[in-house]
This record gives C-alpha cells, structure tokens and sequence, in this order.
C-alpha cells in the first residue's frame, strides 16, 4: 500500500450530505475485484449523462478540479452499503484524503486500508475549508498526517485526531496483508516449533 506522509494539493469542495456508497461507485461497477481501473467510474451518475458525455456543472469534471487529491464532504460521507470498491475508485481517482463531519463506519475504516486519510472534523473547521476548496485550484491545501495539521491556502492551521494505530500503518503503508508480513519472521518461527512439538498436525 502507498504510504501517506504529506500530500499539497487542490481540495474539491463536495457540500451534499449523505453521499453514500452507491453515489461513489454505484453497483453495476462492483463486478471487478481489481483495485484499478475504477476511478473513471467514481461518482459516475453524477459526472455523465446518459450518453456518457461530461456534466460540465460536476465538480470533479470542472478544470480547477480534474487533478484534486482531496475532497471537502458534506456530513456522513459513505454511508450505505459496505462495498471496498467506493474507496478503491476514490484512491484510482488520485484522491489521497476526504474531510467531512462524519463518515459511516464501514467506510471510514475501508479508507485506511486502502492508503486514503478519512479527517473528521468539527462543522466550522470542515465549512472553512469547504469555502476554502471554492477557491479553485489556487486554493491547495497540505496535509500533515505526521504532524495531524491541515494547512489552508491563506495559511491557516487546523489540527485533527487521528487513531494511533491507523496513523501508524498510513505511514508506514501497511494494509492488512502488509501488516501480516511484516510478522513473517514470528509466523515462521511459530510453525517451526509447532512442528516440533506437534509433529502429528
């Protein structure tokens, strides 16, 4: 998994409440198991019409917004369904962090093992950002995990909670499997004395 340290970059302001799962990466999208290749679908419903062409109006498909790598969230993002593909298509996108009030559990835990920083913060500091993020691609915000500081375009400094854990395997990227390998010397040294003592398992 990609390790997440410190990204800068432009921040897509994406007010609506309730943007569930479906909205992210809706259903008839969920037949693949590969990790790639879903970012072109992400919020599909809502960035093309029937004809596939471009709604010019979505935020994702106006200019200043193509290459964000941040989204700016109305209250409970990725409530819904536990489908891993909604982060997986937000993470092929090139979105590395989602800031909202609240986020649906499931969801919210998916990120993380996936290399994607899920902030919660307090209603005045995510609509300060949010506004912030409406500034277009002039407005970049950076993104401390390290030192749990987000760093507005004006210069401003807004500080989040992070679990420790969670921090430690977005830096040092460590998804599940990741986490399981890196105990590899523990595992094989288990098996080898449980051969011993146990010869007839």
């Amino acid at each position: 998994m990609e390790k997440f340290e410190k990204i800068t970059g432009v921040a897509a302001p994406m007010p609506l409440i309730n943007i569930d799962t479906d909205m992210i990466i809706p259903k008839l999208f969920l037949k693949t198991i590969k990790r790639s290749g879903l970012g072109v679908n992400l919020f599909d419903e809502m960035r093309y019409d029937d004809d596939r062409n471009e709604i010019p109006d979505f935020v994702l498909n106006k200019p200043a917004y193509r290459d964000a790598e941040i989204i700016i969230a109305g209250d409970n993002f990725g409530c819904g369904s536990s489908r891993e593909h909604a982060p997986w298509a937000i993470k092929d996108f090139g979105i590395r962090c989602v800031i909202s009030t609240s986020f649906a559990d499931i969801f919210f835990n998916n990120c993380f093992k996936n290399g994607i920083l899920p902030i919660v913060l307090p209603e005045a500091e995510r609509d300060f950002l949010m506004k912030d993020a409406e500034n277009g691609s002039n407005a970049r915000m950076t993104i401390d995990l390290e030192a749990q500081e987000i760093t507005a375009s004006d210069g401003t400094v807004i500080s989040f909670e992070v679990d420790a854990f969670k921090k430690h395997c977005l830096l040092e990227g460590l998804d599940d499997i990741g986490q399981t390998m890196a105990k590899v010397d523990s595992i094989a040294s288990f098996e080898k004395q449980a051969e011993v003592s146990r010869p007839w398992v």
